[in-house]
């Protein structure tokens, strides 16, 4: 029953995503906590638009699938690190917008690895801001098809931070997290909108 009605969520949530132009083509994978370690994830390679139950799998803490014959996302290790590092992220939802692609890949080649938002009345919308000034550091890292060494670097760059609410890995995306798919789903929502606002800045000069 807990992993029917999370796998709902998820589809649900992935379906918003997708109809929002942040999963462009199978794009995106989305995950949340299940008991005694294990973690309810997307399938890889379905269509983040038409996600349903089907579309969801068990795999244990390691990533290791547990659900036969269905396989996870390569980014797997991503999500499972998440919930090892911090009991507190319940959910982790990856987004691959044009906005957070272009806007990470920019900035890490111009030498600067981390996105400040600040001054923006959005920040509200995430854990633990209560005002405008406010500020969310999300740390740019590069890409690399070797999750075991992406993850390592992400953990490092999140692992001094007092306010942890996503990262943006540089010409991939987002990734982003709450204590519940919907607390997820919301920061994901504002984080993109945020991103969008500090591009849309940097055209402006």
């Amino acid at each position: 029953m807990e992993f029917q009605a999370i796998a709902q969520s998820l589809a649900a949530a992935g379906r918003f995503l997708a109809s929002q132009g942040w999963a462009p083509a199978t794009s995106g994978n989305y995950s949340a906590r299940l008991a005694e370690g294990q973690v309810a994830i997307t399938v890889s390679g379905r269509d983040k638009g038409q996600l349903t139950t089907a579309d969801i799998m068990v795999v244990d803490a390691a990533g290791r699938p547990l659900s036969p014959g269905l396989r996870s996302s390569a980014e797997t290790l991503l999500h499972t690190s998440l919930y090892q590092a911090y009991p507190a992220v319940g959910a982790v939802l990856h987004t691959h917008s044009i906005d957070c692609v272009s806007l990470s890949r920019w900035l890490l080649g111009r030498g600067q690895d981390t996105l400040v938002l600040t001054n923006y009345e959005l920040l509200k919308a995430l854990p633990g801001i209560t005002t405008h000034d406010g500020e969310v550091a999300l740390p740019i890292v590069a890409n690399s098809q070797d999750m075991v060494a992406l993850s390592d670097a992400v953990l490092g760059r999140l692992q001094p931070l007092t306010c942890r609410v996503g990262y943006l890995i540089a010409g991939h995306g987002l990734y982003s997290w709450g204590p519940t798919i919907a607390q997820a789903q919301m920061a994901t929502e504002a984080l993109e909108v945020l991103i969008s606002c500090a591009l849309q800045e940097a055209r402006l000069g």
